[in-house]
């Protein structure tokens, strides 16, 4: 290479790189509303968040913002205390590679396990879980049927969200907490009756139990974390995994779940669901009769596919007479308790993770709608 060729080489690698960090710049300067948003709402959302947004494969805005209040930090050691941990580590710094509990996100990820075994022949969504289970066909509900365990509509009373977790995080094996959960009553008529629970993945995941033989960690770890690439997520490796709330992840594992959603269930190439489970998760299955035994708060006026709430942007949401399970829905997400809150937006065609570890539930639902908005804004800019 002569010395003029090594100049003109050296002089485009410059600008190359100059014009690389001037797109980036470009396309930070579309988030200012999200980081101002972040900034102002840190105390709301547990004075720790993160704010992952992906466009087309890529990461297109990764910002963490860490502001504990006094009284959030004296909450947390008193925690520690309590659970025998280190309060530095407790208390240390959200990053987008942070691993946290992430509640009814959960959800999402079961409900995704559960719709590989209707890719394969193994399951149908009409399969009545007494097929599998024995004890709730004793206990009268072997009539129930797969989908309504996916969308919270098996009619079973449950008791509150805490006291349910605990019937199933106690019992010594996943048959103890199927048995729980077959004397409980029925409140009303299974595909009818809407009541968000635990109920109803827990018996989704031990009748995959019964189909495979392997322990429900194991066919997560298999058919989902390994194809997503979710080195960081698991379900805490218990005894009697909790299917609906009990899964631990960062929000770079969980981003690469919504990658694989909103690209009708391929990550990087790879298949890990059909286009069509995936289409039929993000279908409301709540119709206007159907009677609402408890939905969360936070949740507003959303619908309900598989695993996964149906914002009220949708066209199932917003219209009327439309019949339930027949239109896939514009924008989807499974929020935790604790208040991190991922969706996909099909419309728009890109994905977004707020992680957080906050214990405050209250004016949730706008505020979800509120950040959502300014995303919207800031992809729309591009």
């Amino acid at each position: 290479m002569t010395y003029k060729t090594a100049i003109i080489c050296r002089s485009s690698s410059l600008v190359l790189c100059y014009m690389l960090l001037l797109q980036f710049a470009s396309g930070q300067a579309r988030f200012v509303r999200a980081e101002n948003w972040l900034k102002e709402n840190i105390q709301e959302l547990g004075g720790r968040a993160v704010l992952l947004v992906c466009k087309d494969g890529k990461i297109v805005y990764n910002k963490a913002e860490n502001e504990l209040s006094r009284k959030q930090k004296m909450i947390g050691n008193f925690i520690a205390r309590r659970r025998g941990k280190d309060p530095e580590v407790m208390l240390q710094d959200f990053s987008s590679t942070t691993k946290e509990l992430i509640a009814s996100c959960s959800k999402w990820l079961s409900a995704a396990l559960v719709m590989t075994f209707v890719d394969e022949g193994k399951l149908n969504l009409n399969d009545t879980i007494g097929k599998y289970l024995p004890v709730m066909s004793a206990n009268g509900k072997g009539y129930i049927k797969i989908w309504h365990c996916l969308s919270h509509l098996t009619g079973i009373k449950t008791p509150s969200l805490k006291d349910s977790r605990e019937l199933t995080t106690r019992a010594s094996s996943m048959d103890e907490a199927i048995s729980n959960i077959a004397i409980m009553p029925m409140e009303g008529t299974p595909g009818k009756t809407f009541h968000y629970s635990s109920a109803g993945l827990q018996i989704a995941a031990s009748v995959m139990e019964k189909i495979s033989g392997k322990d429900f960690e194991t066919l997560f770890q298999e058919r989902i974390a390994l194809p997503c690439e979710m080195k960081q997520t698991d379900f805490g490796k218990v005894i009697v995994p909790l299917a609906a709330g009990g899964a631990r992840s960062t929000a770079e594992d969980y981003m690469n779940f919504l990658e694989m959603i909103q690209h009708d269930g391929k990550f990087r190439g790879k298949k890990v669901l059909s286009q069509e489970s995936v289409s039929e998760m993000q279908k409301n299955r709540i119709s206007q009769d159907t009677k609402i035994a408890f939905s969360p708060e936070e949740a507003g006026n959303w619908g309900y596919g598989f695993g996964e709430w149906v914002m009220d942007n949708s066209p199932e949401s917003a219209k009327s007479g439309v019949i339930p399970g027949s239109l896939r829905s514009e924008t989807v997400t499974s929020p935790g308790a604790f208040g991190s809150f991922p969706w996909v937006d099909n419309k728009l065609g890109y994905t977004a993770f707020l992680f957080t570890l906050n214990f405050r539930s209250k004016g949730r639902n706008e505020k979800y709608k509120e950040l959502k908005k300014i995303v919207d804004e800031a992809i729309m800019a591009r």
